[in-house]
């Protein structure tokens, strides 16, 4: 039996052991978390810049795609009619109906011309109730803006609609100064609410810090910090946000965790928020993603390393014990072979003793081989496993709603725009600044491809049967992919429209090369094209189409995208029926074959 004060020294002696071991333990959990905390929180900040990138495109694109209409309206003679006499009805009239033709086919949310006073003397909606026709704006920013500078913006509430949207305006200018304004009215609203369906809260700061687009209708007009007296007044005088009380967020930023990610906290919930400049860094875009993913990898992951750490360390004192029991066999099996050498039975027996003590040694060694591989398999799969884990949540939370179908198209989405990303990003900057890139080898067939993607909703609803030869499959041309995709999606569109009505619709595209030309011909069986329109084909404002269904533009700024390549575009009926459209581009120069060596 072991005496009492034996036990109460072994115990005094083993508690600081196990209170050091303790809080070894406790440093390896709480590292590991943080470790596995930080990394998880990059990778949900990683995979929310991609997010974030698609939308700031769509946002940039939908804000851009409008910059084209004050070169448009410079080249109307009516326009500077009206501006010449703003009074005359019959010129308000005439120009109003322009502009409802052209915001017809641009799909803004209205165009109007202002005139230097500010009075809007010509309106897209002129006959609808709620119109600005007549109205005095010049108290509007944007109006001055484009009188004084040549061009402005600005995002409000409507005073006639009493909706929100952002405002452009460009001067009209005619002998070295401004005669109106064009101003267009551009509605956000049908992308913000698409937002609510997506992972994460998305919203839009303006300059003044205010929420202006926002997945969550509670935090709209709401700034992140409280404005200044001045601030205020100038958003009531310029009426930016309606009636909104301007009560601000309940915003508090916590913690950077990389370049544009930072730790909030938003009305008491927890956030990693991603950052992206939109707007030519006029606006910032938000993208909220709780940390709820990233927290329970991290807490698997300090537990994981917890019991890894408790494992090494009970196989320690395991060896500890071990080489301690050797130590203790060696020197007893000395004394013994020096006072009994005669005791041959003894020592055999202490031999086989020793063996079992050898085969403990070995068969701890190899638990502290196990050991030692079981946390580098835990190091190793902790990322992917952190990762899975954080996609898995997104999944779940589409789940748990049972919004499957909106789950898989999400999904299908971010795989195909995550692999044109950076593309179409640079074309998108590209479009934005007016920029044209050089010529360069495209693939036919892709190209094609991507141009009937983008239809074959519009396709399978018309039933047209598509027919595509590309001779060799691999031919290539030299182009710009992006913009030949434009003219291909232009010429598809106007053959789904001509092709309305036709039994069996159908098209066909056909490619190859003739000598030093790729020859792409589109063609349909739809009717033919009047002489009358033929010859004047790729003239400005010479459509088919009904009133408000088409300006005849598309024609001409397809011919001048196909001229910037080195190139041609034509077209013409077919016999007995049906219309082709040819483009006839630059190929691709042939490598000359090296001459054998003699």
């Amino acid at each position: 039996m072991v005496p009492l004060h034996s036990r109460s020294w072994r115990s005094r002696t083993l508690l600081p052991w196990a209170a050091l071991a303790l809080a070894l333990i406790g440093a390896v959990a709480w590292g590991a978390h943080a470790v596995a905390l930080q990394l998880g929180l990059q990778r949900t900040g990683e995979l929310a810049r991609h997010r974030l990138d698609v939308t700031a495109a769509r946002l940039d694109g939908e804000l851009a795609r409008f910059d084209y209409l004050p070169a448009l309206l410079e080249t109307s003679s009516e326009v500077f009619q009206l501006l010449a006499a703003p009074a005359d009805p019959a010129l308000r009239a005439q120009v109003s109906r322009t502009l409802h033709a052209l915001d017809a086919i641009a799909g803004a949310d209205i165009l109007y011309v202002i005139d230097t006073a500010g009075t809007v003397v010509a309106s897209a909606d002129w006959q609808q109730p709620g119109t600005p026709f007549g109205q005095d704006l010049s108290w509007r920013p944007y109006v001055h803006d484009a009188l004084a500078r040549g061009e402005g913006q600005f995002y409000g509430v409507g005073v006639t609609s009493g909706r929100a949207g952002y405002y452009r305006s460009f001067a009209l200018p005619r002998h070295g100064r401004a005669q109106g304004v064009a101003a267009v009215k551009i509605d956000l609203e049908a992308t913000e609410r698409e937002w609510p369906r997506l992972p994460g809260e998305l919203l839009v700061v303006d300059e003044r810090g205010v929420v202006i687009l926002a997945s969550r209708a509670a935090w709209k007009f709401r700034p992140l910090q409280p404005l200044t007296a001045e601030a205020r007044a100038e958003a009531a005088q310029a009426r930016r946000y309606g009636s909104a009380d301007l009560n601000p967020l309940a915003w508090q930023a916590r913690q950077p965790v990389s370049d544009g990610v930072t730790r909030v906290q938003v009305e008491g919930t927890a956030y990693l928020a991603s950052e992206r400049p939109i707007n030519h860094g006029r606006w910032r875009l938000l993208l909220l993603d709780t940390e709820a993913a990233a927290q329970a990898s991290a807490r698997n992951t300090a537990l994981s390393a917890a019991l890894a750490a408790a494992v090494l360390l009970l196989l320690a004192v395991v060896a500890w014990q071990a080489r301690r029991e050797i130590r203790q066999q060696r020197a007893t099996r000395a004394a013994l072979q020096a006072a009994h050498d005669s005791l041959d039975q003894m020592v055999q027996a202490r031999t086989a003793e020793l063996r079992a003590a050898q085969a403990d040694l070995v068969h701890a060694g190899k638990l502290a081989a196990l050991g030692q591989m079981s946390a580098g398999v835990v190091h190793e799969l902790n990322q992917p496993l952190a990762a899975l884990h954080t996609l898995s949540d997104n999944a779940a939370v589409l789940l748990d709603h049972q919004r499957l179908p909106e789950a898989r198209a999400n999904l299908v989405r971010i795989s195909h725009l995550v692999e044109r990303l950076g593309r179409i990003t640079y074309q998108l900057k590209a479009f934005a600044h007016k920029t044209i890139e050089p010529p360069a080898p495209v693939t036919v067939h892709k190209v094609i491809g991507d141009a009937l993607f983008g239809l074959t909703p519009r396709l399978r609803e018309a039933d047209i049967a598509v027919t595509v030869a590309v001779e060799p499959p691999e031919l290539k041309a030299m182009a710009d992919a992006m913009r030949l995709e434009q003219v291909l999606v232009n010429l598809l569109t106007n053959a789904v429209d001509a092709l309305a009505g036709t039994p069996a619709p159908a098209i066909t595209l056909r490619a190859r090369r003739e000598g030093d030309q790729v020859v792409l011909v589109l063609g349909n069986n739809g009717p033919a094209i009047t002489p009358e329109v033929l010859s004047r084909l790729f003239e400005p404002f010479v459509t088919t189409k009904p009133a408000g269904k088409g300006l005849g533009l598309g024609l001409v700024l397809s011919a001048r995208l196909v001229q910037g390549f080195g190139g041609r575009l034509h077209g013409g009926n077919l016999a007995p029926s049906g219309v082709a459209f040819t483009i006839e581009l630059p190929a691709v120069p042939e490598r000359p074959e090296r001459p054998e060596p003699a």
